[in-house]
């Protein structure tokens, strides 16, 4: 079995490295062959992987987990764009306004369509809300310092939302009795939505900034080459998630404000440099890290894609395929998300064609399967959240079919018109 499972990940890891240029031109990406090969060695099939979300929900909850720090952390590193700049508006607006407006038409659903209890309705809109920032590479920003609204958006959306969505996991779970949200939701109020939010994102600010500022000042005043800018990117990761926890804020939060706080201290130090500089200057002589710490954050993402794809591919089976599931679907993709955005984002100067698209590619996966996961493991499995568990597993399957197919043809149109119209 040991060498059975060598030549398959030999294998994956292979057509992974080498399939990356030809898949840019087909209306196709790697998520959704992992998710095909999933399949193919889940119990439905081979049955070389035997999975199920809610026996081995902490095991999910770990491997996703992680798949969303390394790629919270990769967003952050991307968006080398001023906190004070316009752009920011759509994203915070997309993670706030458009993610309540998603949450509540998929709780409306689930408490009135499905006749779930309000509890397990606040879940599924709660796993549901949380748009992905590993899976939806081919709409994000292309290099750093991108200042496209659209990919600046969905990518800034999708570092944002994943930890905004955290507080109505623990609603949820308050509703069902497996978290205290205190008299009249005073505790939730406090604690899980202001504390958690602002401290997640201050405690991130702060460990980054002086993270990279202790950085530039060995290499510049010490003439000290540090290396292993690696090591010290996930220790970065650890340390800024670990101390989020252990101070009850959202350590996804965190580590997205971190990668976002070295690229600021880059940004403010050297504001004109151009996105390919940083590619021409080898990282031992380069004074800063983030540059460094994103290129190994990158490898990193598409090993994790690798994994929770074949992961969530495993747990499916055809007996999910029910009317709630694909109704779920249905609704989220084609109805809640497009309205939510629409609605929350009439008023920014978007043309057309923008907003069409950012309606559509409300990506769900990686963040999705950690929420179900977290909320399972922490003792919400009944007959109702195993309904929820199975609607999240196919819209999730759906959205990487759907957006994946439709991302290569989409943004070559959108890159068409914004050459004609410059």
């Amino acid at each position: 079995m040991f060498a059975t499972w060598c030549l398959l990940i030999g294998t994956l890891l292979v057509v992974m490295g080498l399939s990356g240029s030809l898949l840019k031109r087909l209306p196709i990406n790697a998520a959704m062959l992992y998710l095909a090969v999933g399949y193919l060695l889940g119990p439905q099939a081979l049955g070389f992987v035997q999975l199920d979300f809610v026996r081995d929900a902490q095991l999910i909850e770990r491997v996703t987990e992680v798949a969303v720090l390394v790629s919270l952390f990769a967003v952050g590193l991307r968006l080398r764009v001023h906190l004070t700049d316009r752009l920011w508006r759509a994203p915070v607006l997309l993670a706030s306004v458009a993610m309540l407006l998603t949450i509540a038409a998929i709780t409306a659903l689930g408490f009135w369509g499905l006749g779930l209890s309000l509890g397990a309705a606040v879940l599924l809109g709660a796993v549901l809300a949380p748009t992905d920032p590993v899976l939806a590479s081919e709409v994000q920003v292309e290099e750093v310092g991108d200042r496209d609204r659209l990919r600046f958006s969905l990518t800034a959306e999708g570092g944002l939302n994943d930890g905004t969505a955290f507080p109505f996991v623990m609603l949820a779970l308050g509703l069902l009795g497996l978290h205290e949200l205190g008299e009249h939701g005073w505790r939730w109020w406090t604690v899980d939505v202001a504390w958690a939010i602002a401290g997640g994102l201050l405690l991130g600010w702060f460990m980054g900034t002086g993270f990279a500022r202790l950085v530039l000042w060995m290499r510049r005043e010490c003439l000290q080459a540090i290396g292993m800018e690696n090591f010290l990117a996930l220790g970065l990761i650890a340390l800024a998630y670990g101390v989020a926890l252990k101070l009850h804020a959202y350590g996804f939060l965190a580590v997205f404000a971190a990668g976002l706080a070295m690229r600021h201290v880059e940004h403010v130090d050297h504001p004109a440099q151009p996105a390919d500089e940083e590619a021409a200057v080898e990282p031992g002589e380069q004074p800063y890290i983030a540059p460094a710490a994103l290129e190994f954050a990158l490898d990193l993402e598409k090993l994790v894609e690798l994994t929770v794809m074949l992961l969530i591919g495993s747990l499916l089976n055809a007996a999910m395929l029910g009317w709630h599931s694909l109704g779920v679907a249905a609704v989220l993709l084609l109805v809640a998300r497009p309205a939510a955005v629409w609605l929350s984002t009439w008023h920014l100067p978007w043309s057309r064609l923008q907003r069409v698209l950012a309606c559509w590619f409300g990506v769900r996966g990686v963040g999705s399967l950690y929420y179900l996961a977290y909320a399972e493991s922490h003792g919400a499995f009944t007959a109702e959240t195993r309904l929820v568990g199975e609607a999240v597993l196919v819209t999730i399957a759906l959205s990487v079919l759907l957006h994946g197919s439709t991302a290569t043809p989409a943004m070559a149109l959108y890159q068409r018109r914004l050459r004609h119209s410059g």
